[in-house]
């Protein structure tokens, strides 16, 4: 089997495109609500990508392999990682009030 080695750009674009579907995923099964301007972030830049292969065209702004511009790729990490620490304060403020009601709820406490 002796395939072609994989085009760089087409990696490239694969990858930014799994990067924002996933950060979108990750927001919508967290419950974490994106600003609007973060969803027309994502939705245009995915846009974008699909369309030109790449969501900048200027050469100074990122590497030339590149799907993503440097701030473009700043920006989704914030995205992300806003949306992991909210997501975790839900997660531990649910806990905690599940930790409330067993105590408020067990037998043999009184």
């Amino acid at each position: 089997m002796n395939r072609p080695p994989p085009d760089p750009r087409t990696q490239a674009k694969r990858a930014a495109l799994n990067a924002l579907r996933r950060a979108r995923r990750a927001a919508l099964r967290a419950g974490v609500a994106l600003s609007d301007w973060e969803g027309e972030f994502l939705g245009s830049v995915e846009h974008r990508v699909e369309t030109f292969g790449r969501a900048f065209g200027d050469p100074e702004k990122g590497p030339a392999r590149s799907a993503l511009s440097v701030l473009q790729r700043t920006k989704l990490k914030e995205i992300v990682t806003k949306t992991k620490q909210r997501a975790k304060s839900r997660s531990a403020d649910d806990g905690a009030a599940v930790a409330d009601e067993t105590i408020e709820h067990d037998p043999r406490r009184r």
